[in-house]
């Protein structure tokens, strides 16, 4: 069996190895291809859908997708911008997020990829749906009305620090993340050191004490939009 595997993206010619998926693969050679719920050392989950590719004309989540042989993958087309901002819109009015007042601002990765992908105002009306916070931890507290149940924190308590923390209850629009006590995330093993409590791509699991330790401006998306780091390093 080959050791590489040719394929391409957008017409260019992209090598993977055996098991990889595209989107590994494809930030390897240089191409960004959106994610949400995909965090590097996680296993890949395929919740958010926003790293959809079409597959041979068929949508796959890259994320999740092996690559093949002679396997013909469209990303930054037309069609793929217009679903992925409907994605994006969506998630932000499923949720309350007001980003002039949050924390994360600057360093919120649904933040910028609607920028990256020019979304100034979703265009769905909000839902609003009532969502509790939580403060009872010491060092880190829960904003579920920002929650958009990517799972990441889940899979980084479960699979990282060994301690299954987190998970999700409910279904449909009643879904929610969960804590493995009665009721209140002071009452988990959650340390302020583990994986989970930085996992999070948006602000719905923050530390306390450090949210604007980094001012407007030197945060990480203030100047460069998301992906530019993987896209620099295309030859």
């Amino acid at each position: 069996m080959s050791s590489t595997i040719e394929f391409t993206i957008n017409g260019k010619d992209i090598t993977g190895r055996p098991g990889q998926t595209v989107l590994e693969a494809a930030q390897d050679a240089g191409v960004y291809i959106p994610r949400l719920c995909y965090m590097r050392g996680l296993a890949a989950f395929g919740a958010c859908r926003v790293c959809t590719v079409l597959v041979n004309g068929r949508p796959q989540a890259a994320c999740t997708q092996t690559v093949a042989p002679g396997m013909v993958v469209e990303n930054n087309t037309e069609k793929m911008t217009a679903f992925r901002r409907n994605l994006i819109d969506m998630l932000f009015v499923e949720g309350n997020h007001f980003c002039m007042f949050c924390e994360k601002s600057g360093n919120c990765e649904l933040q910028a990829l609607a920028y990256r992908f020019g979304i100034a105002a979703p265009k769905y009306p909000y839902m609003f749906q009532p969502r509790e916070v939580d403060m009872s931890h010491g060092d880190v507290f829960i904003d579920r009305n920002r929650c958009v149940l990517c799972g990441r924190c889940v899979r980084a308590s479960r699979d990282v620090d060994g301690k299954h923390v987190f998970d999700f209850v409910g279904r449909g629009l009643h879904k929610r993340i969960a804590v493995n006590a009665e009721a209140l995330l002071g009452d988990t093993e959650l340390a302020v050191t583990d994986k989970a409590a930085e996992a999070c791509p948006v602000g719905a699991i923050v530390k306390k004490r450090v949210g604007y330790a980094v001012p407007v401006g030197q945060r990480l998306y203030d100047h460069k939009p998301i992906g530019s780091e993987i896209e620099s390093t295309a030859l």
